[in-house]
């Protein structure tokens, strides 16, 4: 069997694959045009985010068996017509779970304890004690909307903050625990003061926190965001930040990445953004709450499970 590596991902997945008898294809920087060929042989697709799987594309690929996203995210993905077409799907949303969940914390205390700005201040030898005075987490509710692996991953991480923490999920039930409560979504807009989004992008969860969303809270809260960026939508933000409804947000994603993730899509900043960027209660970072050395690892050794349980080399 043939499997064409369209975008990089750990060298283990290579490695494990090629040990078992698999054909591996360099396709990694090659246009869509230069894939073609290579398409046409390839029984099975390792991709991350870089070219959209769609219906056309599909047709390139007459023996495909199996497409390998190295990740948790399948919205580039025609799902349902690779479905249709007898294609296995596989992701690796356990790899980069711990990740996600970690950095989620690490935002929102650095937020708190405003670890950004007295970093600088106190680099120039600015020592200001009272200014930076901070919050703690603990004690805080919670609220976390969608309960998969890194929403799971968040709560557990939290476990040990001494935190109440609520969840989410509209397809998913029976979860709760000693630590985590399951809540329906008004009981969770009703009490949390933070609420973190772990949800997948389609075409339910596509500004899902908008001024609607907002406006039901019941108290003033903080956003974290390291799902996709289009789930939080900046403008409505940027008015709940500004009317003080929204009282901070640590954002890891952004509604102006492009779909590859890899960079922004506009040369002028526009104005929502540049609001974002001057706050000091809001905190980015470029899309690497799952991008740690140990999950690019796990990452690709899911993959290599999956496929290797399903398919042996012909």
């Amino acid at each position: 069997m043939q499997v064409l590596f369209i975008d990089s991902v750990h060298p283990i997945l290579w490695e494990k694959l090629s040990k078992a008898g698999f054909t591996c294809i360099d396709g990694i920087g090659k246009s869509a045009d230069e894939l073609k060929p290579l398409l046409k042989t390839a029984d099975g697709l390792v991709i991350r985010s870089r070219f959209t799987i769609d219906q056309a594309l599909l047709k390139e690929c007459p023996q495909l068996k199996f497409i390998a996203r190295s990740g948790s995210g399948m919205e580039n993905i025609d799902t349902e017509a690779a479905l249709a077409l007898g294609i296995k799907l596989y992701n690796s949303p356990e790899g980069n779970c711990d990740a996600v969940g970690e950095h989620a914390v690490g935002m929102i205390l650095s937020l708190f304890n405003h670890l950004c700005r007295g970093n600088q201040e106190a680099k120039k030898g600015v020592w200001i004690r009272e200014g930076n005075r901070g919050l703690e987490l603990g004690g805080r509710c919670v609220g976390i909307i969608g309960y998969g692996h890194t929403g799971s991953a968040f709560a557990q991480k939290l476990s040990g903050f001494g935190c109440r923490i609520l969840a989410y999920d509209k397809y998913k039930t029976g979860f709760g625990n000693e630590h985590v409560t399951e809540v329906s979504l008004p009981e969770l807009m009703d009490e949390a003061e933070i609420i973190s989004f772990h949800l997948p992008l389609n075409s339910e969860t596509k500004e899902y926190c908008n001024a609607d969303f907002i406006s039901k809270l019941n108290l003033p809260f903080y956003i974290i965001n390291t799902s996709r960026g289009v789930v939080v939508k900046t403008a409505d933000l940027v008015n709940g930040l500004k009317s003080g409804k929204v009282l901070g947000a640590c954002l890891d994603v952004l509604e102006y990445e492009k779909s590859s993730f890899e960079s922004l899509e506009f040369s002028d900043l526009p104005e929502d953004f540049q609001y974002l960027a001057k706050s000091e209660n809001v905190i980015l970072s470029p899309h690497v709450a799952g991008w740690t050395s140990e999950s690019y690892l796990k990452l690709s050794l899911f993959l290599a499970q999956k496929i290797l349980a399903d398919f042996r080399a012909k």
